[in-house]
């Protein structure tokens, strides 16, 4: 057992900003672009990183084996994608907002449309309200 704990070790990343179901995130994605060179017939392979922002829908497994669905939407359409944590191909996971939901999974988010789909905004362990206009601090 002991064999196993190590060996997960060694394919862990350094730690991720902390982030639950609910909140908003960037996750950065390297892509690996391929194109044809120009006269000389061979190919080209360019890598960046492309940014996926949405919801976090839900977080799973532990260890080395953590992956989280994401989801946003794309044109008027759904669009899910699930990442494995300690992947390599995982640039960077950028919290932008924290959520505050009842939920350990999110599914009914995919039945909502528009303004539907927010989730409310958690600071700390109070609910972010907007101070009516006009009003002193």
């Amino acid at each position: 057992m002991r064999r196993l704990m190590d060996l997960d070790k060694a394919y862990e990343k350094s730690p991720y900003p902390r982030f639950h179901v609910g909140d908003t995130v960037d996750v950065g994605v390297r892509i690996t672009e391929v194109t044809e060179k120009s006269g000389k017939g061979g190919v080209e392979e360019k890598e960046r990183v492309q940014i996926f922002n949405g919801t976090v829908l839900k977080v799973q497994g532990h260890g080395p084996r953590t992956s989280f669905t994401v989801r946003r939407i794309v044109a008027g359409e759904g669009v899910e994608r699930t990442f494995p944590l300690h992947s390599p191909r995982i640039a960077s996971v950028e919290v932008k907002r924290h959520g505050r939901v009842r939920r350990a999974r999110l599914y009914y988010l995919r039945d909502r449309v528009g303004k539907a789909t927010k989730v409310e905004e958690r600071i700390g362990d109070a609910i972010r309200t907007e101070a009516p206009a006009g009003a002193d601090a």
